[in-house]
């Protein structure tokens, strides 16, 4: 559009209002795709030539400020840089490229940011998620399992905070379970079809859709499709039997109509690297654009992902230093009642999701932003469980004991251990359909510029947990009445039958001025946030079967930034957050056909954080920032997790939320990266942080002495280092982590080790060969010293070790457990475009 005319400009500015309405349906819009005409095909062939002749974002960032706006809003209206000019991009090849080899775009909103490009995540392992390519940014750890990357769960910290403390968004989406607040960017999106990967530490975009964004955020999208039609393939291998097959299609523009597209297959296999068990992953990606108008699009996201996963075993300290990577799941089933045999500990997910967010400009300042989505997750999870013939429940009741209304099993055939118990296969599935709706509006006048925003969302979740009997070869029995679900007198053996509906609202308003000549740039929001959640236990005779909870909370918010120069920025933010209580115990109990009643219910307060930020930012041929915080949280709601009835027992986990009560983080991060210099961009980031719980934790009637203590899960210190080489045919890429070790306990009485891990990667760039574009060959090396370390705490504890209350009590202590870190692994890639 820099090449059109001004007639042509004030003609395509805004929208007719019958575009308008063509957007009010699906259906509609549908039609609307097929059968609008092109906005201007000059338009397109002008940006073909722009993008031709080398031009990047590192060279807009030289240029004076721009206005402030939402950065998911800005994110959504640029386009991906496009590579080479051919039939399809493999890697972003410009005269310098973004500073840090990719690792740090430059930056112009008044708060910390980061970011990884294109650039640099062409360079990673293929099959590394979204939350895996931020681990070198300044206050990020994210955990990796295997080294593929493809365990189905995230794990991360940013600023010691974990990731249901982070607000995920993908293309202008929410991308984590509204419940449990857990991501699920591995089942998300191919690393082929990944554009960038953005973190907000500490704050997040203020029309941002998510209810949990104490830590920050974590915004994805996804790359833009081509103008030209053609494709891209890639295959690779490697240790442990890995493989994936990836083929990605584009349209390039259709016709005159104004649309462009893709659609994306994946297929990924992998044996674990220890004990016994694979991981398969079927997946695909579409993306398609309709420009109505300079400045006005429609976007269509479609995503859909099947993974069958043996998850890994997690381990105490004691059981780490005794056995290492020896704690597995048992490669065969060795008795009657062996709950960590590996075929009975599986999970196998499927989630699809669809959004269209849209922008419309619809006069000179005033704009439209809509972003409706659905997203569905099916999943099933399975593990051992031992079974009492006798004396066990039935939800809350017991039976096989005198006066109750049930019998003892009595099944032919039965496989039954020398305590009484058979062995059985839990069954837990779960269904989660979310849909909702953002829009906001932006009106900007001169130097004021106005937001007003809406966001619902409406959730409902069924999840029944079953029981079916394993004969004395682990293997699932149906032969007899009852054992298909395990049931008594017609009534199925079930521990938690979950029946959850919610939904949530948001109001936001904000207010940009800029001043002094556009160098002092103020901006003042206030968020309303409302929250409905309804919980039901359904099982067998639950005294307490529901509970529900109802949140309102206004979060108001203040951004300040003086530009010293075009390149120079110094800002000062003040902000606030929440997020309402972790999944389910805070409002039903569990149970257990062993136990009975397993979990009380713990009125846990919602999480309130305030977070102050100062900081300074360069741009040009090299990007520097550095921020100091501090925040304070106000009932930090801890994620913990137990095994059912013990290791013996089971083999399955469940959660165990904790209050834990007040607490202060304080520190300073820092990152900087340098523009290619003879084919080289170095990248360094770290950050120091000092974080305490400030209050005693309560237990029963008395207290343990937590106040003042470090904060559990907060490495100290962290940092990494980058080195990018980037010739003409070779390509390389260094990356180094380091984290510190940190405490799992609020008493300080365990703690996990420091450790280093280095990534390296080396490839060649081969000259296009007929209808080969750029076909280039990749080495991806992941911890190349094969490090053994415990990656972070997935259980955190009050104490470890059994410790003297306030006032007297012994309070039994409990181990953390711990997710083992990923080892060597060794892949080559082969790719090209067409």
């Amino acid at each position: 559009m820099l090449f059109e005319s001004s007639a042509t400009v004030k003609r395509c500015s805004s929208l007719t209002m019958a575009d308008l309405c063509l957007t009010v349906s699906m259906s509609a819009l549908c039609i609307s795709f097929f059968i609008a005409p092109s906005a201007n095909a000059a338009t397109k062939n002008a940006a073909r030539h722009h993008l031709a002749h080398g031009k990047t974002h590192q060279q807009s960032a030289m240029k004076a400020p721009q206005p402030v706006q939402p950065a998911s809003r800005l994110a959504r209206a640029k386009h991906p840089t496009e590579v080479n000019g051919g039939n399809e991009e493999i890697s972003v090849v410009a005269h310098r490229g973004v500073a840090g080899g990719g690792l740090m775009p430059a930056q112009h909103v008044a708060r910390s940011q980061s970011a990884v490009t294109r650039e640099f995540i062409a360079l990673q392992t293929p099959t590394n998620s979204p939350v895996q390519l931020v681990n070198s940014l300044p206050g990020v750890v994210a955990v990796k399992q295997d080294s593929l990357g493809m365990s189905p769960v995230d794990i991360l910290t940013m600023r010691g905070l974990r990731e249901g403390q982070i607000g995920v968004t993908f293309e202008g989406m929410p991308a984590q379970d509204p419940l449990t607040y857990s991501p699920f960017t591995t089942l998300l999106i191919d690393a082929e079809n990944t554009g960038s990967v953005r973190v907000s530490q500490g704050s997040a975009d203020f029309d941002a859709p998510v209810i949990n964004a104490v830590g920050g955020q974590l915004a994805i999208t996804a790359i833009d499709p081509s103008h030209k039609a053609g494709g891209y393939v890639d295959f690779l291998g490697g240790t442990h039997s890995s493989q994936k097959e990836f083929i990605r299609l584009n349209t390039g523009d259709i016709g005159n109509t104004g649309i462009r597209g893709y659609a994306s297959f994946s297929y990924t296999s992998s044996n674990n690297w220890r004990g016994a068990g694979s991981q398969r992953r079927y997946h695909v990606d579409a993306k398609f654009v309709k420009d109505w108008a300079p400045e006005s699009k429609t976007t269509l996201i479609f995503n859909y992902n099947r993974q069958y996963t043996t998850p890994y075993l997690n381990v105490t300290l004691s059981q780490w230093n005794q056995s290492g990577w020896n704690n597995n799941w048992d490669s065969k089933y060795n008795y009657v009642g062996d709950v960590s045999y590996y075929k009975l500990n599986n999970w196998s997910e499927n989630i699809l999701s669809v959004a269209l967010p849209s922008v419309f400009k619809l006069t000179d300042g005033l704009t439209l932003n809509v972003t409706p989505y659905y997203n569905n997750n099916t999943a099933t999870q399975t593990g051992g469980q031992a079974i009492p013939v006798s004396g066990g429940y039935v939800g809350a009741t017991q039976y096989g004991v005198a006066g109750s209304s049930f019998p003892s099993f009595s099944i032919p055939g039965a496989a039954v251990d020398g305590n009484g118990n058979m062995a059985a296969l839990l069954v837990d599935k779960w269904k989660q359909p979310v849909g909702g709706v953002n829009a906001s509006m932006t009106w900007t006048h001169g130097i004021n510029s106005l937001m007003f925003g809406a966001w619902y969302s409406y959730q409902t979740h069924t999840e029944p947990l079953s029981y079916k009997l394993l004969d004395a070869s682990g293997n699932v029995s149906c032969s007899g009445k009852g054992t298909c679900p395990l049931s008594l007198n017609g009534v199925t053996l079930s521990g938690d039958s979950w029946n959850i509906w919610q939904q949530q609202r948001m109001i936001y308003l904000s207010d940009t001025l800029k001043l002094l000549n556009n160098k002092l740039e103020v901006s003042a929001g206030l968020k309303a946030f409302m929250m409905e959640r309804s919980v039901s236990n359904n099982v067998y005779n639950n005294p307490t079967y529901k509970g529900t909870g109802q949140y309102f909370q206004p979060l108001p918010q203040v951004n300040i930034m003086y530009h010293i120069t075009h390149s120079d920025d110094v800002y000062i933010n003040g902000t606030t957050a929440f997020r309402a209580p972790v999944g389910t115990e805070a409002y039903v109990p569990d149970f257990s056909p062993t136990s009975g009643q397993i979990t009380q219910v713990v009125k846990i307060k919602p999480e309130y954080s305030i977070s102050e930020e100062i900081g300074y930012r360069h741009r040009g041929f090299y990007n520097f920032s550095v921020s100091a915080f501090n925040m304070n949280i106000t009932h930090r709601n801890i994620s913990s997790q137990t095994y059912l009835t013990g290791s013996s027992g089971s083999s399955v986990m469940i959660p165990q939320p904790l209050d834990g009560g007040g607490e202060t983080l304080r520190g300073i991060q820092a990152e900087l990266g340098l523009a290619a210099w003879h084919h080289i961009s170095p990248y360094v980031s770290g950050q120091y942080i000092h974080a305490t719980t400030d209050t005693n934790f309560v237990v029963g009637d008395d207290a343990l002495p937590t106040k003042g203590k470090l904060a559990p899960d907060v490495p100290q210190l962290t940092a990494a280092l980058g080195l990018r080489y980037n010739g003409e045919h070779i390509f390389g890429n260094i990356n180094v982590k380091y984290v510190g070790s940190q405490y799992t306990t609020l008493m300080n009485d365990e703690k996990m080790p420091s450790y280093t891990t280095m990534d390296v990667t080396l490839g060649y760039k081969f000259n296009s060969v007929k209808y080969l574009d750029h076909p280039q060959v990749q080495l991806n090396l992941v911890n190349v010293t094969d490090t053994h370390y415990l990656a972070i705490a997935n259980s955190t504890t009050t104490n470890a070790k059994t410790t003297t209350g306030i006032y007297g009590t012994s309070i039994a202590g409990s181990s953390p457990i711990y997710t083992i870190g990923a080892p060597f692994g060794a892949f080559v890639s082969v790719s090209s475009g067409f």
